[in-house]
């Protein structure tokens, strides 16, 4: 993205400006503007150049600068750290490996990740089409406290998928592990406090 112009380097004869708080002053001269601007201790940053006259807004601008970077990178963090998991299961599956890989799925979703789960059908298992569709609806309903069905079950090629999301998001499982491990931090620090307390008394 490019960085707007702003004060000195905007080289307009007038501008629509608007205040701090999104107030509409109007349409002023440059001059008066970056007047505005130096009495308010602000910067003028031409906000929509290709409006007629430019918009310019009173603001500041290393502030604007931090805060929009912050968001940036949360944005980013949030977008990065939700993966899609594959879990692959056959038509004819027995119930340990059923219990396994939708144990899997289930590991998955509590870590905040999204689920693809595919049924693989082989040969003859093809024209069977209604079997994949009831073992997808198991799975779904089997993991329903963590996730829910985000993109319904559709053939693809010899496969049927169905994605699962989690309830949770990513950024939310982090937050709630890290308070997790600070309170098994501090109980264990009180733990330690109180037996020296009683060792010293004793």
């Amino acid at each position: 993205m490019t960085e707007p112009r702003i004060n000195d380097r905007i080289r307009v004869p007038e501008v629509r400006l608007v205040g701090p708080n999104g107030e509409q002053v109007g349409i002023v001269r440059i001059e008066q503007a970056m007047k505005l601007a130096t009495e308010s201790e602000l910067d003028l940053v031409e906000v929509a150049p290709d409006a007629r006259p430019p918009v310019v807004k009173l603001m500041d601008f290393g502030k604007f600068k931090y805060e929009s970077a912050m968001k940036e990178r949360a944005a980013r963090k949030n977008q990065a750290n939700t993966v899609l998991k594959e879990i692959r299961y056959r038509l004819k599956i027995d119930d340990h490996d059923y219990a396994t890989k939708t144990g899997h799925v289930t590991r998955f979703l509590k870590g905040g990740d999204k689920v693809k789960v595919m049924i693989m059908f082989r040969g003859r298992e093809q024209s069977r089409p209604e079997m994949g569709l009831r073992l997808l609806q198991r799975v779904a309903e089997d993991v329903k406290e963590l996730g829910s069905v985000e993109s319904s079950p559709r053939v693809d090629g010899r496969n049927m998928v169905m994605v699962i999301g989690p309830h949770k998001k990513k950024a939310e499982v982090k937050t709630e592990q890290k308070a997790a491990k600070q309170a098994q931090k501090d109980a264990a620090a009180a733990a330690a406090d109180q037996g020296s307390t009683g060792a010293t008394t004793g």
